[in-house]
């Protein structure tokens, strides 16, 4: 066992979550960290590791198996999405993508479009974009300009995306669009399109300061003609069903974050007992003592968030203010301590290809995407002030 997990073991994750556990951390250390430098200094998109992951059941886990997932719940999401993101965040990321994405489906598609879109989705022989993100909407999404008008008894699509994860790679999108300039919220939709449609257009794939093997670029849509069975639910409800994932997926991305804190803290432990300096480890000197000791609080702090927030979905129960504060202290957390781990390391956490230089640089993103800390605290606040 590595210096520093004991801190991932739960009394409360009964036998076939531990057993999940078991088996995810197992196929990390074996298959995805041994890779996660040269996956990042290449920005390379593993496609031989995804099918793999396919092979496991671990796209859609908390999707039925009616459906072509594994019937677990969140719980589980989130210790999958722990441990592979302790061999690498995108890795993880790409998991964490697939689900939201496949919860849609599962939640809101037709038949023919679960056959279509999920369940090849699910066994990795068609990969998806998550397409919400703006040049002026981000955090707000009430300034969405990208439009979908009737025409018949299709749609045509106009319009751009930016940041849009797996866009440069992507079979398919989800894409949100305003149906209805007028009705604010309540006049957007969700239109499943394909990417090698006429009109689509990818635009440039960005080069990332973490998490750089999870692809990210554009997307355009000039006069993009989509028939009638490429809306997804219904029209005027496409804010409701991308604002109906998110607290699964921020339970995912703290998730992701106590995976990067857990290889920090396992980084670190191992160079303080190794390093010496003035004739002893630096593990001896309290400086880098009570770094550790914060790392591991909150890791488990962390971790604990993460778990209760994911309970509760299990349970039936609405979790917005949880996992908002889950999100936001883990991925904190994450930057934070990996940014010790770098100090603990010294000059050689500063170079480029030591792991926790990644782990600094992987974390970041954690308190931007699926809504940044900032948004995470106006949720908290909303909630607490009502």
């Amino acid at each position: 066992m590595p210096d520093g997990a004991i801190a991932t073991d739960d009394p409360e994750l009964d036998a076939s979550l531990a057993q999940l556990r078991d088996t995810v951390r197992r196929f990390a250390d074996a298959r995805v960290f041994p890779r996660a430098g040269e996956l990042d200094e290449s920005e390379t998109c593993p496609e031989d590791l995804y099918r793999e992951i396919a092979s496991l059941g671990l796209f859609g886990i908390t999707l039925p198996e009616s459906l072509g997932g594994t019937g677990a719940g969140a719980l589980a999401y989130a210790v999958v999405m722990e441990e592979l993101a302790r061999g690498y965040a995108s890795v993880a990321d790409q998991v964490g993508l697939v689900e939201l994405v496949a919860t849609l489906l599962a939640d809101h598609g037709t038949p023919a479009q679960q056959a279509r879109y999920l369940r090849p989705l699910l066994a990795r022989e068609r990969r998806c974009a998550y397409a919400l993100t703006e040049e002026g909407a981000g955090s707000d999404l009430a300034a969405l300009k990208t439009t979908a008008r009737r025409d018949g008894a299709g749609w045509v699509l106009n319009g751009s995306k930016l940041w849009i994860h797996m866009a440069p790679l992507a079979d398919f999108a989800v894409v949100l669009a305003r149906t209805d300039p007028e009705a604010g919220h309540r006049g957007m939709a969700v239109f499943l399109v394909e990417l090698d449609a006429p009109g689509v257009t990818r635009l440039r794939a960005e080069h990332k300061m973490g998490q750089r093997a999870s692809p990210v670029g554009g997307l355009s849509f000039a006069d993009v003609r989509l028939p009638a069975d490429a809306l997804l639910g219904q029209d005027g409800r496409g804010f409701h069903l991308m604002m109906s994932v998110l607290d699964k997926g921020r339970v995912g991305i703290g998730a992701l974050a106590v995976g990067i804190l857990q290889r920090a803290l396992e980084e670190s432990i191992a160079h303080a007992k190794q390093r010496v300096q003035f004739g002893k480890p630096i593990a001896e000197f309290q400086a880098v003592q009570w770094m550790i000791a914060d790392m591991a609080k909150d890791t488990h702090a962390a971790r604990l968030m993460v778990r209760h927030a994911a309970r509760l979905l299990d349970a039936g129960r609405r979790a917005t203010l949880e996992a908002s504060f889950a999100k936001c202290f883990a991925s904190d957390a994450a930057v934070a301590r990996t940014a010790d781990a770098v100090q603990i390391h010294g000059g050689s956490g500063y170079i480029r290809g030591v792991t926790v230089e990644r782990l600094y640089r992987d974390a970041k993103i954690t308190q931007i995407y699926e809504g940044t800390n900032q948004i995470q605290r106006m949720i908290m606040a909303r909630h607490l002030l009502a």
